[in-house]
């Protein structure tokens, strides 16, 4: 039986479609309570259906309107629809699909995929067979209407139509889809193709059946006039590099000439999936190879793609020069994510490697929508990192004509390339960096404000290379230059300045210490200039700024200037402001660097870190007990409150005792300690280590109840929540000495388990030595007879640590158990030679604990043994040991 609806009713649902597109907020809101009452009726969903594919008189989009209020009552309640309703959707959809309306048509797809997507692809087994057969149909719209559903399913349900929950319809379809690769019609040959490039990346089975058609048709289509066509083209082939290089091999070279004419195909769209090639192509251990040849072509284009187009310029604002007093635009404003404390120890020789600051773009934030420019650069970038120095060849000449160009938008671009190619080509470019770096440094005062902030940008790609020559060459003007940009009328250059005097604060460290009075003016003048954005990027100028020069920064006239504008804003800021995180995580560095510096200021910040987190505590409680009234607390603000009373301890040391003694941390900590987030209780373990060293008297009655928590968290499956309980566990040992004993089994096994897990990650394997090592210091007695089961990588982890407290108290106690079980290390000996060697100079009493375990071995073992022995050291070791400890 066919449905009818009524015409009373029909008008009514007529009447409320057309309110619905009014700009009236007064009418959106009665139109919203009437569709709720009208969704009581089940029918009223066949009145939608009948409204979208029968009522052929009514405009398009009313009727489209009324598709879209079905889809999302189908995405709320299709579950509740009684089965005749549904039924006659079902039917109407497939039965319309072919509308004369290319809008009807689409929504008619969205509709279907909708219902699909709610398990029913199972409950409908006749719409893919249905769906597949409309191909065939003589009628255009039919066959596109069709096309455009199973586009939209394939995107949708790629990995349910290649299983045997649905007989594997691919079988059929992928096959099918490829016949229409060459149909008269650009739109269908379009969406055959975007189907199958749905099944490229998990290497579906019925498409690497037929992949070899699937390429040879690609191939044949390269020259379409359609540029939906080439995208989808460009796209397959970008995606086919990744999973099934070795069937584009062959054809390699003349894949490559057509990306280099794709590049710069004159539609975007087609140049921007062309270009993805070159960065995929970079991951391909292939690369150097078969792109050698052709760089001499690439380069250029690459350099070209690198200019900002009209559009762009426009979207930036680039004929804007001064925005410094426009408020910013909340949505402009990226959420920052608060990286919790990981305890870590120093290396030998260390250098940061900037591998954590991958966000490394040209900073288009407002056009943070990828584009050519940005792919260009990224390309560039990457292949800068393959290629190194014979890239060069291919760029200098280029670079000269762009970097002095009189049009400012290409000498923009030539700045953009410097920066792109500083990573890979950093040792080819330094016999040019004299001449280079002063130029760049000139163009940070070009009266474009869009080459000031790149310049900004490429200066700090280079900051290792200018802190690594005497300061007044290129320091103390790159950061008087740099400083004055800080204060520059563009928010954009502003934000470029800020991000790239960060970097170079993580580069020069203590070289900016004679500047500290100047730049701390600077920075200060700018927290009354600058709009919000800005200012969170400002804060971390300064925490950078007090990480990279420590307690230098703890000198009276310094804390004069930086304070009071910090604790301004502090007291300025609601609890509730997400802006509190960046000024709490610059405050707990700043906290850090200036030591008991802090302490006027720190009873108010100290109070207010534990307000925070016994608020977001009881929000937390309140939301489990009655989650229909409450909301979920954020817990960032407890995360990073945490922090920064780690900051507190960490900074004031002895002197955090009278804070702790007077609020409730411990119990508040007890609880953070077993909250369900990990990065809650990784934070929680960094905040126990640090108060166990600052004020061990009011960590020691908790002792009892808080080991077995420390114990269950020794769980390798969330690796820094792991790493600071093992630390935490370790310092609590140096406190407590010989009474850990009753605690050593909770802990004990966990950590040589640890320790012998393969791949577990270098900064773990560290701290559970070190923990180890204290344990069998305090407990020789109950660690020791477990040595041979940990020796081993116990000393591997070590050797690269640098002298320090830790290794110390560690290597104490690795001796101490070589006292009690001598037997334990005897087959690994050879480990523990080269652990010993590692030491650069060790307290006096350790080099004779060293010596003596040195010497009672060869003693036992023999002169004839030891010598075959430590015939199997390396050069370097047996060198030490003779030199440090005559063996």
């Amino acid at each position: 039986m066919d449905w009818q609806p009524d015409e009373q009713g029909l008008q009514q649902v007529l009447q409320l479609l057309k309110d619905s597109q009014s700009p009236n907020t007064a009418t959106q809101r009665i139109v919203q309570d009437k569709l709720k009452q009208l969704n009581q009726f089940p029918d009223f969903n066949n009145y939608l259906i009948f409204v979208l594919t029968r009522l052929k008189s009514e405009d398009e989009p009313t009727r489209s309107l009324s598709g879209l209020i079905l889809k999302n009552n189908v995405k709320a309640h299709y579950q509740s629809f009684p089965p005749p309703v549904a039924d006659f959707i079902k039917q109407e959809c497939l039965n319309n699909i072919g509308d004369a309306s290319s809008l009807i048509r689409a929504t008619i797809g969205i509709l279907i995929t909708t219902i699909a997507s709610k398990g029913e692809l199972q409950m409908w087994p006749e719409l893919l067979p249905q769906l597949c057969n409309l191909l065939n149909s003589e009628d255009y719209n039919t066959c596109e209407g069709a096309f455009g559903a199973l586009q939209k399913i394939c995107e949708d349900s790629s990995e349910l139509l290649d299983s045997d929950a649905l007989n594997r319809p691919l079988n059929i379809m992928i096959p099918k889809f490829l016949q229409f690769f060459k149909h008269c019609s650009p739109k269908i040959r379009s969406h055959a193709i975007a189907c199958v490039n749905q099944f490229i990346m998990d290497r579906a089975q019925a498409l690497m059946d037929n992949i070899d058609t699937f390429i040879e048709h690609l191939f044949a289509l390269a020259v379409d006039d359609d540029p939906e066509v080439r995208k989808n083209v460009c796209r397959a082939l970008v995606m086919l590099l990744e999973v099934r290089i070795d069937r584009l091999i062959p054809h390699m070279h003349s894949i490559i000439q057509y990306m280099l004419q794709r590049t710069q195909d004159h539609d975007e769209n087609v140049a921007l999936e062309a270009c993805e090639f070159w960065l995929t192509l970079a991951e391909q251990p292939i690369c150097k190879e078969v792109l050698a040849s052709h760089l001499v072509q690439l380069i250029p284009i690459l350099v070209n793609g690198m200019k900002y187009s009209e559009i762009d310029i426009i979207l930036l604002k680039g004929d804007v020069e001064e925005d410094e007093a426009v408020p910013d635009s909340e949505q402009d404003i990226k959420p920052r994510f608060h990286k919790s404390r990981t305890v870590t120890l120093p290396h030998e020789a260390e250098r940061p490697d900037g591998s954590e600051d991958a966000e490394d773009d040209d900073d288009d934030d407002a056009l943070s929508d990828w584009n050519l420019r940005k792919c260009s650069a990224a390309a560039l970038d990457v292949l800068a990192n393959v290629f190194r120095e014979e890239l060069l060849p291919h760029l200098l000449p280029l670079l000269k004509g762009l970097l002095f160009h009189p049009e400012w938008v290409v000498k923009e671009s030539g700045i953009l390339v410097l920066g792109a190619i500083a990573e890979g080509c950093m040792q080819g470019m330094v016999p040019y960096l004299p001449e280079l770096i002063p130029h760049l440094i000139q163009c940070l005062s070009d009266k474009k404000a869009l080459v000031r902030s790149i310049a900004c940008w490429t200066l700090s790609r280079y900051a290792h290379w200018v802190v690594s020559q005497p300061p007044d060459m290129h320091l103390k003007p790159l950061m008087t230059e740099l400083l004055k940009r800080i204060l520059d009328g563009n928010k954009r250059v502003q934000e470029a300045a800020c991000s790239a005097f960060a970097t170079l604060e993580e580069e020069a460290c203590t070289e900016l210490v004679p500047y500290l009075s100047y730049i701390l003016d600077t920075l200060v003048f700018a927290f009354g200039k600058y709009q919000h954005k800005n200012l969170l990027i400002l804060y971390d100028a300064i925490g950078t700024l007090a990480d990279s020069v420590g307690h230098h920064l703890n000198q009276p006239e310094y804390i004069q200037k930086l304070m009071p504008p910090l604790i301004q804003k502090w007291n300025e800021l609601k609890d509730e402001d997400k802006d509190l995180f960046p000024l709490l995580e610059c405050l707990s560095s700043v906290a850090t660097a200036l030591q008991s510096g802090f302490l006027p200021y720190c009873e108010p910040v100290y109070q207010r870190c534990v307000t925070l987190v016994q608020k977001t505590l009881a929000q937390a409680m309140m939301y489990t007990q009655h989650p229909e009234q409450y909301e979920a607390p954020d817990k960032d603000f407890m995360i990073v409150a945490l922090d920064l009373l780690s900051g507190l301890a960490e900074g004031l040391g002895v002197h955090v005792e009278q804070l702790v003694a007077r609020s409730n941390i411990m119990t508040l900590l007890f609880q953070c300690m077993q909250d369900s987030m990990p990065e809650v209780r990784q934070s929680s373990f960094a905040l126990l280590g640090d108060l166990t060293k600052a004020c061990f008297i009011h960590v020691k009655p908790c002792i009892a109840e808080f080991m077995p928590i420390l114990g269950t968290n020794l769980n390798p499956e969330f690796i820094s929540v792991c790493n600071n309980a093992t630390w935490a566990i370790g310092e609590i040992c140096m406190q407590m000495g010989a009474e850990m004993q009753p605690y050593v089994q909770m802990v004990l096994n966990n950590l040589v388990e640890i320790i012998n897990r393969p791949n577990t990650p270098k900064t773990l394997l560290e701290n559970t030595a070190i923990t180890i090592g204290r344990l069998g210091y305090v407990c020789p007695q109950e660690v020791a007879p477990m040595l041979q089961q940990f020796i081993r990588p116990w000393c591997t982890s070590l050797r690269n640590i640098r002298d320090n407290e830790e290794k110390d108290s560690a290597f104490r106690g690795i001796c101490m158990m070589i006292g009690v079980n001598p037997g334990g290390v005897v087959q690994d000996f050879i480990f523990f030679c080269d652990a010993v060697a590692s030491w650069v100079s060790p307290k006096d009493d350790l080099r004779d604990m060293f010596y003596k375990i040195l010497h009672g071995f060869k003693d036992q073992v023999g002169e004839e043994n030891w010598q075959q022995f430590s015939e199997q050291f390396p050069p370097l070791l047996k060198e030490r040991l003779a030199a440090f400890y005559g063996v």
